[in-house]
């Protein structure tokens, strides 16, 4: 009994273990601003093949929901804007849930004040989601990445 346990627990880690191992990335880009302007910066989440995230509405309340924040020193951020997901339906869920795959760009506005001082604005965006394969999902992630906006 003690062997069969041990063989599921450490079958259990390699199969969570896996699916770690294709991690999701998060990547962004913003142009460059005058001051006393904006500018459309972009946050992106890619997926591998195989996994699919939830959606910001997923249709479900159990469901993680994919949520982004960007915040900026000395700048202004507006709302992030989501794109629509896809309804699809999974073996472990009798209704359809909204999802994302592939890759999927989270867009938002940066506002410079015209006596913003220094060359570039930083700003930090964190993106929370959870993934899934057709059949299990894994804990949701908090990823995070830093992205500079050029003054000029």
């Amino acid at each position: 009994m003690k062997k069969i346990f041990t063989i599921t627990i450490l079958a259990l880690g390699l199969f969570f273990a896996a699916g770690a191992a294709r991690a999701q990335t998060v990547t962004g880009s913003i142009g460059a601003v005058a001051r006393g302007g904006s500018v459309r910066g972009t946050v992106t989440l890619s997926i591998p093949g195989g996994l699919h995230v939830n959606s910001n509405r997923p249709n479900s309340q159990y469901a993680i929901p994919t949520t982004v924040s960007v915040s900026a020193a000395g700048a202004k951020t507006g709302a992030v804007t989501y794109p629509r997901g896809r309804n699809r339906k999974f073996q472990f869920s009798e209704d359809t849930l909204n999802v994302y795959e592939g890759t999927v760009s989270f867009s938002f506005n940066l506002s410079v004040p015209a006596n913003f001082k220094g060359s570039a604005v930083k700003v930090r965006a964190v993106v929370r989601f959870q993934a899934c394969t057709n059949e299990v999902c894994y804990p949701p992630k908090t990823k995070d990445v830093t992205l500079t906006a050029r003054i000029k």
